[in-house]
Order: C-alpha cells, then sequence, then structure tokens
C-alpha cells in the first residue's frame, strides 16, 4: 500500500463498533478522512483489492490488526459498512 493519511481512530477502537464509509477506489493517494468516513485507496475495484485496502487502511487508523475487521455489507458497493471483533 503506497503512502497513506489518515487520523487517529484508536479512541474509538471498541469491539463491536461499527464504521460506515464511502469508498472511491482508483485514488491517486491513500487516505482517510471524515466524519462523514471517506476512504480513497490505489487499488482498483477488482477482485476484493480496493475491500481490502480499506480493511489496512481502517486498521491502521484505529491501530488494530486487520483480521479485526469484518466486512459486514457493501462488497460491491462504495458504501460499506466495518465491525470490529474481538
Amino acid at each position: 500500500m503506497k503512502r497513506a493519511t489518515f487520523p487517529d481512530l484508536s479512541a474509538l477502537a471498541q469491539p463491536g463498533a461499527e464504521f460506515a464509509l464511502h469508498v472511491t477506489p482508483g485514488a491517486r493517494r491513500n487516505a482517510l478522512d471524515g466524519p462523514p468516513w471517506r476512504a480513497h485507496v490505489t487499488a482498483p475495484p477488482e477482485d476484493g483489492r480496493a475491500n481490502a485496502a480499506v480493511q489496512k487502511l481502517l486498521a491502521r487508523a484505529l491501530g488494530v490488526a486487520p483480521s479485526r475487521l469484518t466486512l459486514i455489507r457493501g462488497a460491491k458497493s462504495r458504501e460499506k459498512l466495518f465491525r470490529l471483533t474481538d
């Protein structure tokens, strides 16, 4: 993943917390801003690559492992909902 800009969301890293994001795949840079939360990722929207990039970006901002984030809704949409698990 290319260099990213994102806020420190570690205070929101509570198990069960849900994060709704609007995603822009194929962007020039990786970035997370908001609220409302918007994720820009350089990955193309093919074979789940953009979803994986958003998951990594959000996990980094939250200070958790990407495996703790589950995509609940929006696998093929720009509007996504992730849940933080234990």
